[in-house]
């Protein structure tokens, strides 16, 4: 077991952060390893792997110094949110270090038709109302309308929605294309389905009419069928990012995965995609909805996605013993998540949108020759080495939009 220490320090808080590398996860290559009939339902594997590759976590300030950490004060992030230091963004919910989980509100609502609707909420275009809840911010949402889901506040508060449905039931498939090209998937089959009209966003028409993301976590089940507080849900029943659920308490126990964004280490949720095969690759829902978001236009008047970048072939050799490891090479064929990189996120942009627009870049063989292959963290690090023609979209295409939007809100700045 190794363990490290890091005191944050938030207001009178100090949060005593430990990562166990033997912790047991659920690495996303197992899962794509299984037999091609089994059934891969469930949260993939948590921010906090056994090795540099795949932990992110930033070691203490101490480091090198002759004093113990706490003889530091505290991070300057405590005094200004866009200084460097850990934040907490989504502030709606408690987060785990140890078990690398976020446990947010669990919110019941029904479809008009009378179905029961279970669901998180994680964003919105309503800044105070964000900050009341502890939501983020996303100015950008006001533009997601026509992939927006409706819906009406009844008398007693509660979300009626006009359509949109998940089927929880699916079997979850993964499996590898053949080396040295694991992706695109041979097969891939998502664990949740949504129909035509679902997506995670909604417009409450008599409250405003502002945008929430509201990510569904079951369908059509009562809350004894769900209730899992201890862990280990039918996740034919709720979403596959789900750890845990308490119905009795009302809240819900999610996943985290790490990333970057502008060099900094993030958590964040994996919660929606409108393309089955990414949704099967991330755990999250197929929502055919966020296809009526517009890609490609980044921060443009009326867009409504921030991007994010996904290498194809990065480094991958040695998996996550690799500090230098990222991609959806290694994603599929040794253990736990791509390491994936952000745009703007709240604090450090005002662009920031949970609508994710992914643009895949890809290592040319030169470069990949001479030994330029590294992992990347930050957006214009990106741009600037495919303005310089060291890395070009998948197989050597055009860079750009993939057309595909995620839904991933960001929970924790690290740094």
């Amino acid at each position: 077991m190794n363990t490290k220490r890091l005191n944050f320090v938030m207001g009178v808080v100090t949060i005593m952060v430990t990562s166990v590398a033997s912790a047991t996860f659920l690495p996303l290559a197992l899962l794509a390893q299984s037999s091609s009939g089994a059934d891969q339902s469930g949260p993939g594997p948590g921010p906090f792997g056994p090795g540099p590759g795949c932990n992110n976590f930033p070691a203490s300030a101490a480091v090198g110094s002759t004093v113990d950490p706490s003889y530091f004060g505290p991070p300057p992030s405590t005094v200004n949110p866009s200084f460097v230091g850990p934040y907490q963004l989504l502030k709606a919910g408690t987060i785990d270090f140890q078990k690398g989980t976020i446990t947010l509100p669990l919110y019941k609502g029904k479809m008009k038709t009378g179905e029961t609707v279970w669901y998180v909420l994680t964003d919105t275009d309503d800044q105070a109302n964000a900050n009341q809840l502890g939501l983020n911010f996303s100015s950008k949402l006001s533009y997601s309308a026509p992939g927006a889901r409706t819906a009406n506040l009844d008398t007693d508060g509660n979300l009626v929605f006009n359509k949109g449905t998940v089927d929880f039931s699916q079997q979850r498939q993964v499996q590898p294309g053949p080396s040295p090209r694991p992706y695109p998937p041979a097969a891939a089959q998502p664990g949740s389905v949504g129909d035509k009209d679902y997506s995670p966003l909604v417009r409450i028409r008599n409250s405003g009419g502002h945008i929430y993301n509201a990510p569904m976590i079951a369908f059509n089940v009562s809350a004894e069928q769900i209730n899992f507080p201890t862990g280990n849900p039918d996740h034919k029943l709720v979403h596959d990012q789900v750890v845990a659920i308490d119905t009795n308490k009302k809240t819900v126990t999610l996943n985290l995965i790490n990333g970057f964004s502008f060099g900094r280490p993030v958590l964040y949720l994996s919660m929606d995609t409108n393309d089955p095969t990414v949704a099967a690759i991330e755990g999250n829902t197929y929502a055919p909805g966020l296809k009526r978001i517009n890609t490609g236009q980044d921060d443009s008047f009326s867009s409504s996605i921030e991007r994010i970048f996904i290498a194809t072939n990065g480094p991958q050799k040695d998996g996550c013993a690799n500090p230098q490891r990222q991609g959806l090479f290694a994603a599929l064929t040794d253990t736990y998540r791509p390491n994936n990189t952000f745009g703007g996120i709240p604090t450090l942009a005002l662009d920031y949108s949970p609508l994710w627009d992914a643009q895949l870049y890809e290592w040319t063989p030169d470069a990949i020759k001479k030994g330029y292959r590294s992992q990347l963290r930050e957006e214009f690090r990106i741009l600037t080495l495919v303005d310089d023609g060291i890395l070009t979209g998948p197989g050597g295409s055009k860079f750009g939009t993939a057309g595909v939007v995620i839904n991933c809100p960001p929970v924790f700045r690290l740094v």
